[in-house]
């Protein structure tokens, strides 16, 4: 027993030892890069083995709960907490942000998750609070004892996604590349890298860029990877700018998936979009485009943690072709759009890119598949450009409980912008896109669709309450949040407001230059209840 109790002793000092060694090796490497203020392109140091690992022996970590990725945003860390395919997801009662020093093993800051997230791959996503200065941030389960804190990247020079296409060839989604948008670059100023430790070159396999533009690079896959669909899940895929280094990176390329054996594409119309807390809106949305034809609606979720989930559900459980795709990736719109146009280019002949607050308005009560045909009848044509008209408050201070095609009829005269529907077969394999339109392959071309034929109502300028969260961030890559001191006169913002989210005393009645009730009434006279009088989106608050 007491020699039992003696190497029992002499194990925990040893361990304690080798965690003060790992700890003191973070603070030099890590430490340095994740809290400097420049942008240095590099791999970003990781623990192999965590100190807290090896004192918390009968921590989570020992029954298959760890830390995979941390990522830290500019407001935010987010942490993708991977588990055991037969574990379930946790919630937020059962889980703290642990903030732990460089030199001890022992958290000296606990505070709640700002959000629990669902499954994204095999993790499952935690939002914590930034960690204070000179501290690293990881999770506990509060029935089971801390985790070891994981790799941690910064944002701004990441490789976050990656697929493997059809041509095998590796899409690689990466933040910090800093390059002019709609257009190509130079891809001979980048190499694509490939490995589980880009620190060792020998392990390292470098492959030719094919293609780069915006935030995407098309990468030539190695044959000993495309050969090896089981090693495939410990490597990663990274950028290398030449001359200035390896950029981090948590991008896994996977492939993506299409039908096995192939088959006829199952829509004619489909609708991509991505979102942030728009569950109280997404039945409306998705009820009337039915109505005019859509089919499929592919949902990427931009950290929402309203009840989207239970909404997508019932829409699902009604008969509704509707998924939700997690996209926890900050100002990375034109990103996802491409993303989702691959994702839809087996399913969809035509994908709309369009926002939860846009409607495609036909004003001459036709089907969308009809318009569709008409205007395509050149093999040329793949995308249709539709004009955008913005309404206003219409004069309410609340929102209108029939809706925002109901309650929102005073509008802007002149149209401003577009948004497009698009064959994603016919896709330039740049993928470049603005968000309202797309680069198509050599030799197709775009319609300007008649605005007597059909026009997108966005609802772009709702009731204060609802337009002030445009406040919080903007999604798209290439356009400045709004409570920044930049492009303050673009098109994209509220002419008058700013960069603070005050409510002018006349909001109300702002943005209000011509009625217009024309699918007001076509959607009262379609959906409306003939004994209620209610409208279908208002029946599932009802009941």
């Amino acid at each position: 027993m007491k020699d039992r109790r003696k190497r029992a002793s002499l194990l925990l000092i040893s361990r304690c030892a080798l965690a003060l060694l790992f700890f003191s090796g973070f603070t030099l490497s890590t430490l340095r890069l994740l809290f400097s203020e420049s942008y240095h392109p590099s791999l970003i140091s990781s623990w192999r083995t965590s100190p807290a690992e090896a004192i918390y022996s009968d921590s989570p970590a020992s029954r298959g709960l760890s830390v995979g990725e941390t990522v830290l945003f500019p407001d935010q860390v987010l942490i993708l907490l991977k588990y055991p395919p037969s574990s379930r997801l946790l919630t937020k009662d059962e889980i703290e942000c642990v903030y732990y020093s460089p030199n001890t093993s022992r958290p000296h800051l606990r505070s709640s998750p700002l959000s629990i997230g669902g499954q994204y791959l095999d993790h499952q996503i935690v939002r914590c609070g930034i960690p204070p200065r000179g501290t690293i941030v990881s999770v506990a389960l509060k029935a089971q004892g801390d985790l070891p804190p994981g790799p941690t990247h910064e944002w701004k020079s990441l490789a976050y996604e990656a697929m493997i296409d059809r041509d095998n060839t590796t899409i690689v989604f990466v933040k910090g590349l800093n390059l002019r948008p709609g257009r190509a670059s130079n891809h001979s100023r980048f190499q694509c890298v490939y490995g589980s430790d880009f620190t060792n070159r020998k392990s390292r396999l470098k492959s030719e860029v094919v293609s780069i533009a915006q935030e995407i690079v098309r990468c030539r896959t190695p044959s000993s990877l495309l050969g090896s669909p089981h090693s495939r899940g410990s490597i990663k895929v990274s950028v290398n700018v030449i001359g200035k280094g390896i950029l981090s990176s948590i991008a896994r390329p996977e492939f993506l998936a299409s039908p096995d054996p192939p088959v006829f594409i199952q829509h004619r119309v489909c609708i991509c979009t991505m979102l942030r807390n728009q569950a109280r809106f997404l039945r409306e949305w998705v009820m009337y485009h039915a109505r005019i034809g859509v089919e499929r609606w592919f949902i990427y979720d931009n950290n929402s943690d309203d009840e989207i989930e239970d909404v997508i559900e019932s829409l699902a459980n009604q008969g509704f072709e509707i998924t939700r795709h997690l996209w926890p990736w900050i100002k990375t719109q034109e990103a996802g759009f491409a993303h989702c146009g691959l994702r839809a280019r087996d399913l969809c002949e035509w994908v709309a890119f369009i926002d939860v607050d846009e409607f495609l308005h036909l004003r001459t009560g036709v089907h969308l598949g009809s318009i569709i045909s008409n205007q395509t009848s050149r093999p040329d044509v793949a995308e249709l450009r539709i004009s955008c008209h913005n309404f206003g408050p219409s004069g309410l201070k609340e929102s209108p409980r029939e809706g925002v095609m109901v309650g929102y009829t005073c509008r802007l005269r002149p149209p401003e912008r577009h948004k497009s529907i698009v064959q994603p077969e016919k896709l330039n394999p740049t993928l470049i896109n603005m968000v309202h339109h797309f680069d198509l392959r050599d030799g197709l071309n775009y319609v300007n669709i008649d605005r007597n034929l059909m026009v997108i109502n966005h609802y772009k300028f709702q009731v204060w309450d609802e337009f002030k969260e445009k406040f919080y961030r903007r999604v798209a890559t290439y356009v400045s949040d709004w409570q920044k001191e930049e492009n303050v006169g673009s098109r994209d913002r509220a002419p008058g407001l700013g960069t603070r989210a005050i409510e002018p005393a006349d909001w109300a009645s702002r943005f209000c230059e011509i009625n217009d009730t024309g699918l007001r009434d076509w959607v009262v006279k379609t959906f409306s209840d003939p004994n209620t009088g209610l409208l279908p989106w208002q029946q599932e608050r009802v009941l």
